[in-house]
């Protein structure tokens, strides 16, 4: 009984809505709308369709035979009880010609849900199992990155002059990342991509960097410095592997899968990189001048990077292989970055 109140109510919540919007001639487009499968929405509105006519027609019949029962001027009493019988009666009748209609309500759920979770309707077994597996498939996407870090330059040896008047440095870098995901369930990937790094390094103590023909040095600024930094831009290519620590999930139909690019990942990788440009950007008030000559920045890094990610945020360390500065200019200074990135 109680599941023959909840399927009634239902259906005349979706008949008087359907019958509303046909009579207003009303177009919604709605989301919520679009969540329901057409073939569920067309069965629902052909059974309330039924409902209704059976209703109609069996309180027609109920008003007349009400109409006779009047007539006889009976009792209130008499009439009370007489006139309860007819309307238990006609419901019984209703109940009985609704549930010969053979509404299968677990079928209705199971297309429902099927379409909620493919957004198509799918007539068999095979077919929903099709969907699932091209829904979830492997993960193979392109996706935008832009990360932020704080550098330093190491040096194994005696530190030069660079490293004795080191300012604020830093690695700024956007670009797209290409992620290959080896199996639907496999907790391993490749990824590589396309990036673009601007490396900037200020010089402090009142000091800008200088050139002599070729020769780079940090000379002292005759003057207030507001700044001093020598900013030069890579382009960077990495190739590494990611692991995913997220537990497998089931999308029906024994299908499983693992989201490649949510929870929490590591990730380890090599790059290499080509110079762009080189840009000594010196501000005082004395002399102030953008400089984009050769400041013997190696034309070419090549490193290493570990990254920790949870969902679409990661925190790196990332380590150059190669002197930041080409030959024997600032010996073996190799920059080290600390930083966060976010994907989307």
């Amino acid at each position: 009984m109680i599941k023959k109140f909840i399927i009634t109510g239902m259906l005349c919540l979706i008949a008087n809505t359907y019958h509303a919007q046909r009579n207003l001639k009303l177009n919604l487009n709605s989301k919520k709308e679009s969540a329901v499968s057409p073939m569920v929405k067309e069965k629902v509105e052909e059974y309330a369709d039924k409902i209704d006519s059976i209703i109609k027609e069996e309180k027609k019949l109920m008003e007349a035979e009400l109409l006779v029962l009047q007539s006889k001027n009976l009792p209130k009493q008499d009439f009370d009880k007489q006139k309860a019988e007819i309307a238990d009666r006609y419901s019984e009748r209703i109940d009985t010609k609704i549930e010969a209609l053979g509404f299968d309500l677990d079928e209705v759920v199971q297309k429902q849900v099927r379409f909620s979770l493919l957004s198509s309707d799918v007539a068999s077994n095979e077919e929903l199992k099709a969907q699932l597996l091209k829904k979830f498939k492997p993960t193979r996407s392109f996706d935008g990155y832009f990360s932020y870090g704080v550098m330093t330059l190491t040096n194994d040896l005696a530190d030069n002059d660079l490293d004795k008047n080191l300012g604020y440095a830093n690695n700024l870098e956007f670009g797209l990342k290409f992620n290959y995901q080896f199996s639907r369930t496999s907790p391993w990937g490749f990824f590589s991509g396309l990036g673009f790094s601007w490396r900037t390094v200020r010089a402090d103590n009142n000091l800008v960097f200088a050139k002599q023909q070729e020769n780079v040095y940090l000379a002292k600024y005759e003057g207030s410095l507001d700044k001093s930094k020598l900013r030069t831009g890579y382009l960077i290519v990495p190739i590494g592997l990611q692991y995913n620590f997220s537990k497998l999930k089931n999308a029906g139909m024994d299908i499983q899968y693992r989201p490649y690019e949510d929870g929490f990942r590591v990730g380890a990788n090599m790059y290499g990189g080509v110079r762009m440009s080189t840009n000594n950007i010196v501000k005082g008030d004395v002399q102030s001048f953008r400089d984009r000559s050769n400041y013997q920045v190696n034309p070419f890094i090549y490193g290493a990077q570990l990254t920790v990610s949870y969902n679409n945020v990661s925190l790196f360390v990332k380590k150059d292989f190669s002197n930041f500065f080409k030959d024997s200019y600032f010996a073996n200074d190799k920059a080290l970055v600390f930083g966060v990135a976010l994907g989307w």
